[in-house]
């Protein structure tokens, strides 16, 4: 199918500029992970972007499709790409040799010299209601799988997918964390599937949602990891400093429930807009600066939550830049760490960890970078906008009651 290219800016500002970035985002996160989206008509060339990918540290990309513009302009640069195979093409891959063909075009022919480790098939797809797109992921993942395999790709690149917290029925206190009974089954199914490949469990976690939907009672200090006191689990005795660990550990509890606590689970997408619409509570320039200026010295520090203190989350921010084309509130179009002229949206500061937002789809045809093999491109970014999901968390003092919107591009 027939893309149309992006525009992209000239390479020369924005190399111009990479002296000025990297005196605002030092050099302290060892594996940083930045989603980088491409739903926008004014952004800088894939050549143009990686001197600044590389200023700021990021070792570990995400795409939302398999960009072969992007995939070689970083080649023998040593990053690591999770490279993205639209929901639109779920069905396609229901057939072993469509999946097959996939791979070759979109992964082989790429290796060794692009670092691709993961391929992300769909992107939380469980919570559209869509009965058919549900029921063609596990399929699609076990034979791009098979596909691997078949190729000897299959020690190199693990497949996964991702999921939004709406996939829970239950997230507070983090210790009753339990998935949706109408998921259970397919949970149960892709979790075995991780279990017996060794891929990660992955999740989008925002936090910002959370304060977005009910500001008055959901504590802007807890959300943004500033919280003097958090809140503690009164079964498990945990303490949470933060709700982005809180929700984080949901997910663990959940998983365990169904008996794979050993599935490692990571963090596809969290970020915060720097700007929003006047009914977007909590987009600001200062509220994304210290959410991700927090968020980066966690990375920094490599801590994990307090109930896997030890695990590395593998955390990928989003995202890259601003994309001023996703539908949506405002909010939407400005989760980016840059601006597209390469820029900083906002100074991060000396004494934090360089960090950059994550996550888009496409271009206004449905991709992303101007390819023309099927397959190539995404229109399944789906993490900012769609279904209601509701969470309540509660203990002795408070009581919080939010809904979490997460959506779609």
């Amino acid at each position: 199918m027939d893309i149309t290219p992006l525009h992209s800016s000239s390479t020369l500002p924005l190399l111009l500029l990479l002296l000025f970035s990297v005196s605002l985002f030092p050099n302290w996160v060892s594996s940083l992970g930045i989603n980088y989206g491409q739903i926008a008509n004014n952004l800088p060339t894939p050549d143009a972007v990686v001197p600044l990918v590389k200023s700021i540290g990021a070792t570990r990309i995400k795409l939302y499709d398999a960009d072969p513009r992007v995939l070689k302009a970083f080649a023998n640069t040593g990053v690591e790409f999770i490279v993205g195979l639209g929901n639109e093409y779920l069905g396609k891959m229901r057939d072993p040799k469509q999946a097959q063909d996939w791979v070759k075009t979109n992964v082989q022919c790429h290796l060794p010299a692009t670092k691709i480790t993961c391929i992300a098939v769909g992107n939380e797809v469980l919570t559209l209601n869509d009965s058919i797109l549900s029921s063609n992921l596990l399929p699609a993942m076990e034979n791009v799988h098979t596909a691997l395999v078949n190729l000897n790709l299959d020690k190199q690149v693990v497949i996964t997918t991702a999921h939004n917290l709406g996939i829970l029925e239950t997230s507070y206190p983090p210790s009753a964390g339990a998935f949706r009974k109408d998921l259970t089954q397919r949970l149960t199914c892709i979790l075995d599937f991780h279990s017996k490949t060794g891929s990660p469990f992955l999740i989008n976690a925002y936090p910002y949602f959370a304060y977005k939907s009910n500001p008055k009672q959901v504590s802007i200090d807890f959300v943004l990891f500033e919280s003097d006191s958090g809140i503690t689990d009164a079964v498990s005795g945990l303490h949470y400093g933060n709700m982005f660990h809180a929700q984080i550990d949901a997910v663990h509890s959940a998983m365990e429930k169904l008996g794979y606590k050993k599935v490692c689970l990571q963090i596809s997408e969290t970020g915060w807009p720097s700007k929003g619409d006047s009914d977007e509570a909590g987009a600001t320039v200062d509220n994304a600066k210290k959410y991700n200026a927090n968020l980066l010295k966690l990375i920094a520090q490599k801590k994990g939550t307090p109930m896997r203190p030890n695990l590395d989350l593998n955390i990928y921010v989003f995202a890259l830049f601003n994309e001023n084309m996703k539908p949506g509130p405002s909010s939407e179009r400005n989760f980016g760490l840059f601006k597209p002229d390469g820029t900083p949206a906002y100074n991060l500061g000396f004494n934090v960890t360089v960090s950059v937002g994550s996550n888009t789809t496409t271009s206004t045809s449905g991709g992303s970078g101007g390819t023309s093999a099927p397959g190539n491109s995404s229109d399944g970014y789906l993490s900012i906008t769609s279904d209601t999901v509701n969470f309540a968390i509660f203990n002795s003092e408070f009581c919080f009651y939010f809904s979490c919107a997460y959506g779609s591009n």
